[in-house]
């Protein structure tokens, strides 16, 4: 009786599901993404004015028009240059070793034969992604500080405590790792979840002709991988300007803005962390990274249908 109640009829006849209660029902959330997703768009206007917060919603046309003066005054800083290099640092050794190491633990864990020691080691390595970086910059601070278990460890070996956090040296190597062991698990379901839709009799097949197990993941495993490895690799260039400000604010410090400062937490600074905000020159940099975005998304969708045949729209 439910499914008749949404029942139309065309002129000649036939029935047809109305889509209107479905409309209807996605309705709020429309409304919602519009008005925390599209409407603050015109906000972007700031970035080509001197924006002066102080006089509330008529500084959006009481404020002085200075055209492109901040983009000028930005590159004249030099900051944003030096935090643009690292956002692209950061992120690129993110994306490398995010996609080889699930890469490496899906390929060992499917020569697992106990179904319940695989299981286990599953959950183990997806468990962080459940935490927020909140509850693990804690965790990390503890294990790597001064007097944490692994300077502990370093020096009962005989070796010199190490400033994982406080040093510029070691502080990228740091956040490509923690990111890594948060996030790798993921990655390593969806790689588990490929091998196992390679035809057996390809295997079977490879046994005949008397490859070894090494033999049979690189000539047979790899190639039934690579669909999904091409698919999420051009997929991932839409992130070289997110080198993940969660992370990063949680855990660095004044001691590594040199090397740890990247593009959203600069404009979080500027914004809202000095003693005089600079809302203007923000929403500058803030529109530039999203430009750019833009750019390198429709770019990755273009690979990933021109490599992997994966088609958004």
């Amino acid at each position: 009786m439910a499914t008749n109640s949404i029942l139309v009829r065309h002129k000649k006849g036939s029935p047809r599901i109305s889509t209107r209660p479905l409309h209807l029902m996605l309705l709020p959330a429309v409304i919602l993404v519009f008005i925390y997703s599209y409407l603050p768009i015109m906000g972007n206007i700031i970035a080509f004015m001197e924006f002066d917060i102080y006089k509330g919603l008529s500084a959006f046309w009481e404020s002085k028009w200075v055209g492109f003066d901040n983009y000028r005054q930005l590159i004249s800083m030099g900051d944003p240059i030096k935090v643009l290099g690292n956002t692209i640092v950061i992120a690129v050794f993110k994306i490398f070793a995010g996609l080889l190491t699930p890469i490496i633990v899906a390929l060992l864990l499917n020569e697992i034969t106990r179904s319940k020691m695989k299981k286990s080691i599953q959950t183990i390595v997806y468990m962080p992604n459940f935490l927020s970086w909140v509850i693990l910059a804690g965790i990390i601070k503890q294990v790597l500080s001064s007097e944490g278990l692994v300077n502990n460890v370093i020096l009962a070996l005989g070796g010199e405590s190490i400033p994982f956090l406080q040093s510029n040296t070691w502080f990228v190597p740091t956040l490509v790792v923690t990111d890594v062991w948060k996030n790798f698990g993921f990655n390593t379901i969806v790689y588990l979840a490929a091998i196992t839709g390679i035809d057996p009799t390809h295997y079977e097949a490879a046994i005949v002709d008397g490859a070894n197990r090494w033999k049979q993941t690189l000539h047979v495993t790899l190639p039934g991988m690579m669909g999904i490895i091409v698919l999420t690799t051009v997929l991932s260039l839409q992130g070289v300007l997110n080198a993940g400000f969660d992370q990063i604010y949680n855990l660095y410090s004044p001691q590594v803005y040199q090397t740890g400062d990247i593009i959203d937490t600069y404009v979080f600074r500027i914004s809202f962390q000095s003693t005089t905000p600079m809302y203007s020159l923000a929403t500058a940099i803030g529109l530039f990274k999203s430009l750019v975005s833009s750019v390198l998304i429709s770019l990755s969708y273009w690979l990933a249908y021109k490599f992997a045949r994966y088609q958004v729209f």
